[in-house]
């Protein structure tokens, strides 16, 4: 949907190569952005201001921009997987906001160890944000136990390490130190 310029507002000149290029460069100092999303920009810019001159090609300018290193998806998604567990969020949220971003599988498959191996410890910092499990104040009954266990869900964790962290009593440091050291063996159906 193209918005109509209100009547006070200065109308702008169509776009052509330069001015496409100027917004790229603008655009790309004051974000960290992907390929695609730097293609959706410029493609969103010539639809709203039109475009006069030779068929415009967003593409080759955003490969242009990662030719000269402005554009990297790859350290895009590694700062943006590092700072989303930081916040507590689980693999499944993280890869899901990598897709939108436009990140390519070659780059999300590559940081899949790494999202892996920070699980435990970005739930458990979900876990203290939220004061949940043994961040809690007090235990939580049936239906707030099953609510805490959505809401970790929701933010990308596996069900069972979910459960685990829940299922630990407030104050239980002991059963917190059994779990982040991992010796014992939840998954394990013998094991009571």
């Amino acid at each position: 949907m193209v918005r109509e310029n209100p009547p006070n507002r200065r109308v702008l000149s169509p776009l052509d190569h330069d001015a496409l290029e100027r917004l790229a460069l603008r655009y790309v100092e004051r974000f960290a952005t992907t390929r695609a999303r730097l293609i959706a920009y410029l493609d969103r810019k010539v639809r709203e201001r039109g475009w006069q001159g030779a068929p415009a090609d967003p593409g080759s300018l955003a490969d242009r921009m990662v030719a000269l290193g402005y554009v990297d998806d790859r350290a895009f998604a590694s700062a943006r997987a590092g700072a989303m567990a930081r916040r507590g969020l689980g693999g499944r949220r993280i890869s899901a906001a990598l897709r939108a971003a436009g990140v390519g599988e070659d780059e999300g498959a590559a940081l899949a160890p790494m999202i892996a191996q920070g699980a435990l410890a970005a739930a458990l910092r979900l876990a203290q944000r939220k004061r949940l499990g043994p961040y809690a104040v007090t235990a939580p009954d049936r239906a707030m136990r099953e609510r805490q266990l959505a809401a970790m869900v929701r933010a990308g964790h596996s069900f069972e390490l979910a459960r685990r962290i829940i299922s630990i009593a407030p104050g239980d440091d002991v059963a917190l130190d059994v779990l982040i050291s991992g010796e014992e063996d939840f998954c394990d159906i013998s094991n009571p």
